[in-house]
């Protein structure tokens, strides 16, 4: 069966397979699973089921574990995203502290960093090394909560799964790398997508976004340290959801909110409540998604070297359209 799991397009289907069983089992669950209320961060009127990560993770952990996943440092990513996973699942179910959540998050990145970054601090703990595993955790966590800021709208998150996941994939074949792990993490997102398009049956909850967040960042520093791609790469591919939810956080920190506030001033559920509502959301950061998907990946064919020169574009690109949406919501009627 390793053998099998071993083949990129056999892993993928064998992920989306076990996911969607997964996935149908969890909705005969019905009232006794989680969900999520309405509430002042909220942009739905009515519960949902939150479980849609523990069915990605039923897909993705086996052929993760038959196929080998190519990360720097072994099996600490595992155990990282463990940790994560746990405590994100224990929020869906019962609630955690910001802080508790927080502190496992840290303590996760900081194992999976000094793995990773262990050639550095073999030696030991240099200021230069010191200060290298801090900022590499640092994104670990970052990235970690702001897939989880994102995961409002429907079909959001998971789209940017299935396309940032995809495009590691797509670069990990072209390069030669081990591909399977990032393709059947796309995959096992797939069955997800189809119960979280509009309007939702099922969220993909803290238990889904949150260490999805996280193998984003560890995945894509991994695959820097190896060489599979260049550090402006899994930038770009997770431009969309890097700018808006860093944006709304500094600009929250700047006007003096407290950044553990629920709110729905994130560019994406701003854009919602404009008009957008949730198919015109998805369907305009879907547009962003597979555009710098598509960018990065075409970039890192023709010329990595202008690798950074595309992100720029992009960036400032989105720069503008958040111009675009600030200036309407400030000339907006006055509503909820």
């Amino acid at each position: 069966m390793s053998a099998w799991a071993s083949s990129p397009w056999s892993a993928m289907l064998l992920a989306a397979a076990i996911s969607a069983v997964a996935l149908a089992l969890l909705e005969l669950g019905g009232g006794r699973l989680p969900h999520a209320q309405p509430s002042s961060r909220s942009l739905h009127d009515r519960p949902v089921a939150r479980v849609g990560g523990v069915a990605i993770w039923a897909g993705f952990v086996p052929v993760a574990l038959l196929a080998g996943v190519p990360v720097v440092g072994g099996q600490a990513w595992l155990a990282g995203w463990a940790a994560v996973t746990a405590i994100s699942l224990a929020d869906d179910w019962r609630g955690v502290r910001p802080a508790i959540r927080l502190t496992v998050h840290a303590v996760a990145a900081v194992a999976v960093a000094v793995a990773i970054l262990r050639p550095d601090v073999a030696e030991g703990l240099a200021p230069a090394a010191a200060a290298g595993v801090a900022l590499t955790a640092l994104a670990f966590v970052w990235s970690a909560n702001l897939f989880n800021f994102m995961d409002g709208n429907d079909g959001l998150a998971a789209l940017m799964a299935i396309s940032g996941f995809g495009a590691y994939g797509v670069a990990a074949l072209n390069a030669g790398a081990p591909a399977e792990a990032y393709l059947a993490l796309a995959a096992a997102t797939l069955p997800f997508l189809a119960v979280n398009l509009p309007p939702a049956r099922t969220f993909m909850g803290d238990g889904g976004s949150v260490p999805l967040g996280f193998l984003a960042a560890v995945f894509g520093f991994s695959g820097v340290r190896t060489g599979i791609w260049p550090a402006w790469f899994p930038l770009l591919v997770f431009l969309p959801f890097l700018a808006d939810a860093t944006v709304t956080v500094l600009r929250r920190i700047a006007s003096g909110e407290h950044v553990f506030e629920p709110h729905r001033m994130h560019y994406y559920q701003r854009l919602h409540r404009m008009g957008g509502a949730h198919r015109g959301t998805l369907f305009f950061f879907g547009v962003l998604i597979a555009g710098t998907s598509a960018s990065a990946l075409f970039a890192l064919a023709a010329g990595p070297e202008a690798g950074w020169f595309m992100f720029c574009a992009w960036a400032a690109a989105i720069g503008v359209i958040f111009a675009g949406i600030d200036c309407r919501w400030r000339k907006r009627s006055p509503g909820p």
